[in-house]
């Protein structure tokens, strides 16, 4: 299994991230924010550092994860101010997964409509009508960017957003015929928000082709009473679900990589312990 982590959860200290790595023989780095800076927004000397730094300790990226089209919503047309602004960070983002050679570059989807299909009288009375159809215009030019430059995108299964499970992800890609260009960045902990079972009904949606990175961590959800706690790995409600799911990957042959998400901590506010409490655990599931 391909192992590593999202760097910034341990330190936006990328060079202190990857002692951190090698104390734990993490291999694949995750970059999201390096220093104070989110990917897509480094200077050319920055990203040259970066590039510099990572294949001197032997980390090869995995993938460059910006919030791409997070905070849009349905008033939200192709084209208008701020999608051409999240569509200019996806190019940068690009721009900067060819340096850094990043097969992956994530994106998210605007904020979630709750009820977009329903039978029975909901369709008419409670379904957010339209919502999913108006996204899908949003997402297609980004696949078009990424097409002609040769560059994979994930699309994350997000706590609040428009793909917030496995089958929601695959739609979006089945509906914008676009398997050959986005897969799905899988979080099983973001997915328990919306009550898909992570294994096997989550990882059954994905299996056949539509899986292209992983991201792990633990988590307790309270959907009525709107609240989520990040759990010590193994103490949430994914913890008799990791070995099923890791032996499926292994046993179906998955090539990406699981990336541990450390945004745990144990009540003190650093997340470096809480990452030291969770990745032996991580590892004993994932080797």
């Amino acid at each position: 299994m391909k192992l590593g982590v999202i760097c910034d959860g341990i330190s936006r200290d990328l060079k202190h991230t990857v002692d951190v790595m090698d104390e734990f023989d993490l291999e694949y780095a995750e970059l999201q924010f390096v220093g104070d800076t989110e990917v897509g927004d480094h200077s050319a000397d920055e990203i040259r550092e970066i590039d510099l730094l990572l294949r001197d300790r032997g980390k090869p990226v995995s993938c460059l994860s910006r919030h791409i089209f997070a905070g849009m919503t349905g008033a939200n047309k192709p084209g208008d101010e701020l999608h051409t602004k999240h569509m200019d960070a996806l190019k940068r983002v690009i721009d900067m997964a060819h340096v850094v050679n990043s097969p992956l570059v994530r994106i998210m989807t605007p904020k979630k409509e709750q009820i977009l299909w329903g039978f029975g009288g909901a369709e008419k009375w409670n379904v957010a009508k339209g919502a999913w159809d108006a996204m899908l215009p949003l997402i297609a030019p980004a696949i078009d960017v990424a097409r002609d430059a040769g560059i994979t995108l994930v699309v994350e299964t997000g706590n609040g957003t428009m793909v917030n499970s496995n089958y929601t992800a695959r739609k979006l890609i089945d509906d914008l015929d676009a398997k050959d260009t986005l897969l799905v960045l899988w979080d099983p902990a973001n997915n328990c928000w919306c009550h898909e079972q992570a294994f096997p009904a989550g990882y059954d949606e994905v299996k056949d082709g539509y899986l292209g990175h992983v991201h792990i961590k633990d988590v307790q959800v309270d959907t009525p009473r709107a609240t989520l706690t990040v759990k010590q790995m193994g103490e949430g409600q994914l913890a008799d679900q990791f070995q099923p799911l890791a032996d499926a990957l292994r046993a179906d042959a998955y090539e990406g990589v699981v990336s541990f998400e450390s945004v745990y901590h144990p009540g003190n506010g650093n997340f470096e312990d809480g990452f030291r409490l969770c990745i032996d655990r991580f590892r004993t599931h994932f080797r």
